[in-house]
């Protein structure tokens, strides 16, 4: 195999695989970035995977001979960076080294034979339906930090994503909150259609959409999810398990509640976390014309302010939060206003937009 091309483009696409590359120590094979070149028509592709997530990466090339390497995913890309020159040259050799050279620079990388690489999945263009990037990402930020990081549970570390005929719905929880975020779309997939998707691999495909507006081809299969765009495609293995049902998670019976304008309360939410350590609660108190917020770490801070609110109940309601859920789940909220509704001091709280197009339900700290 040999090719040249431009080298910061060859930089910037690898990088761009390599993302997907396993860090495992067991998957040395993993660690690579397959690089095939068919022919000078076709376009080259630069692919890698983890066993879970996968990239398929095009690039630009001109192919003097066809064939495929594999190159370090940790260093190749750094590599070709840093050289000197304009175009990079690649040339296997067949011990499985690469010759890199460009300008005044000449490297070898040492590769391993190209029939160790994983078997990648297959993607079903049969399956393949468009829909709007921008939207998706934006669902996808609203509820990504509410989902669990702890790989015991493996259905909590990812979002269950829902595309009906007008709108997706996307939900995530770690078990101490939930989001729930929807949305309408322009385009959507013929019937309903739901998944489990791994939320590591749908803030990858939110990096890869950019700000570009290019639209987002999805594919859900039984096994696998992939998803398009501008010539990338990632495709990921599903979580199976059962979702939590969410909609029956959602409070009920709110005994007080005040709609609240955001960025204010986002700013007392702050100041008042900058006093609290480890585990200690922010204590929130609702009552008719004000909310309160406090919070206290022994020997180190105290402090408190209030927020005159135009609360719909009658009563005070008392109640503890963990400081960095409460500040996600109000930076997670869009428009202006928040709206904060309570029933009780041991009960759920409720954060939502004041369209109800997105809630965030968080449980409480006993004080």
């Amino acid at each position: 195999m040999k090719i040249r091309c431009n080298r910061e483009h060859l930089a910037d696409r690898l990088a761009q695989a390599a993302r997907a590359a396993s860090t495992r120590a067991n998957l040395q094979s993993a660690a690579h970035v397959r690089l095939t070149a068919e022919s000078s028509e076709a376009p080259v592709e630069l692919a890698a995977t983890d066993l879970e997530m996968t990239l398929r990466v095009p690039l630009t090339a001109d192919v003097e001979e066809p064939g495929s390497v594999l190159l370090p995913a940790k260093i190749a890309p750094e590599l070709i960076r840093a050289l000197n020159g304009e175009t990079v040259e690649l040339s296997a050799q067949d011990d499985g080294r690469v010759l890199v050279s460009a300008g005044s620079s000449s490297y070898t990388l040492y590769g391993l034979p190209v029939d160790e690489f994983p078997q990648l999945p297959e993607i079903d263009h049969e399956q393949v339906f468009e829909t709007d990037s921008a939207v998706f990402a934006d669902v996808v930020g609203r509820v990504k930090r509410a989902a669990s990081r702890d790989e015991s549970r493996p259905v909590l570390t990812g979002a269950l994503v829902r595309f009906e005929s007008d709108r997706i719905t996307m939900a995530a929880t770690d078990s101490y909150r939930l989001a729930v975020a929807e949305a309408p779309l322009s385009k959507a997939p013929p019937e309903s259609i739901e998944a489990i998707i791994p939320v590591k691999a749908l803030e990858e495909v939110v990096r890869l959409a950019g700000s570009d507006g290019k639209p987002l081809s999805v594919a859900i299969g039984e096994g696998l999810v992939t998803f398009g765009i501008d010539g990338i495609w990632l495709s990921v293995r599903r979580i199976e398990g059962q979702f939590p049902n969410f909609t029956a998670l959602k409070p009920d019976g709110v005994e007080q509640s005040a709609t609240i304008a955001k960025d204010e309360l986002l700013e007392v939410v702050r100041r008042v976390g900058i006093v609290v350590r480890q585990n200690t609660p922010v204590r929130v108190e609702l009552a008719p014309g004000q909310l309160s917020l406090q919070a206290r770490t022994a020997d180190v801070a105290e402090g408190a302010e209030s927020i005159p609110v135009a609360a719909t109940g009658t009563e005070t309601i008392e109640i503890g939060f963990n400081h960095e859920f409460l500040r996600d789940g109000i930076e997670s909220v869009p428009g202006d206003e928040v709206k904060l509704s309570l029933i009780s001091s041991l009960r759920p709280a409720l954060l939502e937009s004041v369209d109800g197009a997105f809630w965030y339900v968080i449980m409480p700290i006993r004080i």
